[in-house]
C-alpha cells in the first residue's frame, strides 16, 4: 500500500483577545496541519509545530521523497527525509516538516496495521495519562490586577481536577516573584505548581530568581535560559534545589543527549511536532530512560498531536520501576484555541486530571473536514 498524495493546510482562527509571555504576544492561531493519503484511500493526519508558513513549505519541499513509498516504511521515509536536509537543517523548521509527515505516516500505519500508535510504540503502560494544566499567560486587560487574575485562573484550574499547573514567569524577578507567590497562594501545597520562562533570562537573573522561589516546592523551573546556554543550564542545575526543565526548543535525538550528558535537566520536554515526530520521539525516550530522566512532552498544538503525544506518554516507563510507579505527566494547553478544540470530532478532556489515550486505530481521532475548511485559509 503505497502514499499517493501528500496535502498541506493552513488553519488559522482570530482570538478574542491577544496574550502574551516572555517573548511574544499572540492575537490569532496559525497551525499547519499535513494529510497523507494512501492509494486504498486511507489517510493519516500529522500537525508541525511552528511558522506554519514555512512548515508547509518544508512539506512540500520533502513530499516527493515520500510519495510512492509505503506507510509501513516509516524509518526509511523518516531517513531519506533527514538525509536530504542534514547539510543545511539538521535542526530548524524542516524538523517540523519532518516531524508532520511523520506523525501522519503513523496514523496511516496503524490503519493499516489496525492497532492503535501505542501499541505499534511497544505498549501502553498506562490506559490515562496524567495531565498539567498550562495557562497562566498574560493579558493587557489583566494588567492592573495580574497577580489576581492569575490566582483566580490557577484556582478554576484546582477545581477542574488538575493536580498541578503551570505558569509563565520571565516578566521580571520581583515581579516573578509576586506573581508565583499569589498563585501559590491560591493552590496551597496539594496543587503542584511549575513555572516556564520561555527562555527570558541569563544565568545570573535565573538564578537569582531560582533562589527566590526555593522555599516554594516548585515543581520544576522550564527554559530559565536560553536553550543554547548548556553550560549555564548545567551549572544553574548544580546551585539549585528546583528541578530544571527544558526541551520545547531542542531538536533530535542528539540534541537531547547534549542535555543529559551534560546533567542540565531533570526532566526533558520534546516537542512531537517539531523534534522528528514520533519515530524521534520513540529514539528520545529511549535515552532519557537511559540517563534516568523523566520525559513530559511539550504540547501545544491541535487535537491531532496532543493524540500523538498521549500514545507517546502511554508508552512511557522511567528507570528502574518500583511497585507503585511515577507517572510521566503530559502539558494540556489551556490558552484560548479554538482549533484545538474544534477541529477533532472527540476533542480530548480531561476529567480529575487524566485524559483517556484513544483506542481507535493509528492516532484514534477523526478530523472534523467541515471544521478544517472553516478554520482553513485561503491561497
Amino acid at each position: 500500500m503505497k502514499i499517493k498524495d501528500i496535502e498541506v493546510f493552513l488553519l488559522s482562527d482570530q482570538l478574542d483577545e491577544a496574550f502574551y509571555f516572555s517573548q511574544f504576544s499572540y492575537s490569532s492561531r496559525l497551525i499547519c496541519i499535513v494529510k497523507v493519503t494512501t492509494e486504498s484511500g486511507l489517510v493519516g493526519w500529522g500537525e508541525g509545530y511552528g511558522p506554519a508558513n514555512i512548515i508547509k513549505s518544508g512539506i512540500e519541499f520533502l513530499k516527493p521523497l515520500v510519495v510512492g513509498k509505503s506507510p509501513l516504511d516509516s524509518d526509511i521515509i523518516w531517513s531519506d527525509m533527514f538525509r536530504r536536509s542534514i547539510d543545511y537543517a539538521r535542526k530548524g523548521i524542516l524538523l517540523s516538516a519532518i516531524s508532520a509527515i511523520d506523525v501522519a505516516i503513523w496514523d496511516l500505519k496503524g490503519k493499516i496495521l489496525k492497532q492503535p500508535v501505542s501499541t505499534l510504540l511497544g505498549g501502553r503502560y498506562r490506559e490515562k495519562v496524567q495531565v498539567y494544566a498550562t495557562g497562566l499567560y498574560f493579558t493587557e486587560s489583566m494588567k492592573d490586577r495580574m497577580c489576581e487574575a492569575l490566582a483566580e485562573e490557577a484556582l478554576m484550574y484546582k477545581e477542574q481536577g488538575y493536580s498541578a499547573v503551570k505558569m509563565k514567569v520571565g516578566l521580571g524577578i520581583e515581579k516573578d516573584i509576586q506573581n508565583v507567590l499569589a498563585v501559590k497562594k491560591a493552590i496551597g501545597d496539594d496543587v503542584k505548581l511549575a513555572i516556564d520562562a520561555n527562555h527570558a533570562y541569563n544565568f545570573r537573573e535565573a538564578l537569582r530568581l531560582s533562589k527566590a522561589l526555593e522555599p516554594y516546592d516548585i515543581m520544576w523551573f522550564e527554559e530559565p535560559v536560553s536553550p543554547d546556554d548548556y553550560m549555564g543550564f548545567k551549572e544553574l542545575h548544580r546551585r539549585t534545589t528546583i528541578p530544571l526543565a527544558a526541551g520545547e526548543c531542542e531538536f533530535r535525538a542528539d540534541g537531547f543527549k547534549t542535555l543529559l550528558d551534560n546533567m542540565c535537566v531533570d526532566y526533558i520536554q520534546p516537542e512531537t511536532g517539531t523534534t522528528g515526530g514520533i519515530t524521534e520521539a520513540k529514539r528520545i525516550s529511549v535515552i532519557a530512560d537511559t540517563h534516568h530522566v523523566e520525559m513530559t512532552p511539550h504540547n501545544w498544538g491541535t487535537g491531532i498531536i496532543i493524540a500523538a503525544n498521549l500514545h507517546i506518554s502511554s508508552n512511557l516507563k522511567y528507570a528502574p520501576g518500583r511497585m507503585f510507579d511515577k507517572e510521566p505527566l503530559l502539558e494540556f494547553d489551556r490558552s484560548p484555541n479554538r482549533i484545538r478544540e474544534e477541529l477533532i470530532t472527540k476533542p480530548h478532556v480531561a476529567v480529575n486530571g487524566y485524559i483517556d489515550v484513544p483506542t481507535g486505530y493509528g492516532l484514534g481521532i477523526e478530523v472534523d473536514e467541515d471544521k478544517l475548511n472553516y478554520f482553513k485559509l485561503n491561497d
